[in-house]
């Protein structure tokens, strides 16, 4: 599995441990972020990470009420691996119940955790390609199983790489993907294209878009998202 553009959330307040993790799923190509409480979390854009590894025992809030929370208030479907001490039958079960798609018990094997974290990747990622082929936002729908664009019940005619393009930002709520990684995820790793070859297209898509052509943003210094 591709691993390139994966954001991890790493929410442990054991800051050595978070070393460890951080470094060797940096190795392994993936894009981390730590914070050392889930107080910490609740304030980061917790929809443009793929994957949550989270401690259950921290401090005000426990990562089980945390799970909770962005499971309940927030309806956010993030894969969550629980790190934790407790092991008990009914703690798992806990973690299960909160929504939880695995459960590692202290101390564990950093080999084993990779192994587990790809395995969840490949399996949120298998779970959503099954779902609806059409996204949707207001008056706009992107078929992918047709690769179509549809406005107000008019088709509107895309490339290629505009379709993908804008697939790419629409399957990706408020992530913001740079130059680069647009060219890698749209035109392969591969081929030599500069990065002026995507400003061009996502210039003939706002143009395409029309009235939406203002929710494909550019935010300064980092790149392009599509806000909803």
């Amino acid at each position: 599995m591709n691993t390139r553009n994966k954001r991890i959330l790493i929410v442990d307040d054991e800051e050595d441990l978070c070393e460890i993790l951080q470094y060797n799923l940096g190795n392994e190509g993936y894009i981390t972020e730590v914070v050392h409480s889930a107080e910490e979390a609740l304030k980061l854009q917790l929809a443009g990470f793929d994957l949550i590894l989270l401690d259950v025992m921290m401090g005000a809030m426990s990562g089980f009420k945390f799970a909770d929370k962005i499971r309940k208030e927030m309806a956010l479907n993030i894969p969550i691996i629980f790190l934790t001490a407790r092991d008990t039958e009914n703690d798992i079960l806990t973690g299960f119940s909160l929504g939880a798609d695995d459960y590692m018990a202290k101390p564990f094997s950093i080999n084993e955790l990779t192994a587990r974290v790809k395995a969840v990747l490949k399996r949120a990622k298998s779970e959503k390609a099954k779902e609806s082929p059409v996204i949707k936002f207001g008056e706009l729908e992107l078929d992918t199983a047709r690769k179509r664009l549809i406005i107000n019940n008019e088709k509107i005619e895309l490339t290629k790489k505009e379709f993908e393009i804008l697939r790419l930002l629409l399957e990706n709520q408020t992530r913001v993907f740079s130059r680069d990684e647009v060219l890698t995820n749209v035109w392969g790793k591969d081929v030599i294209v500069t990065e002026r070859t995507v400003d061009v297209n996502i210039t003939r898509l706002r143009t395409k878009l029309g009235s939406y052509g203002q929710n494909l943003k550019n935010k300064t210094g980092y790149g392009y998202y599509f806000e909803f």
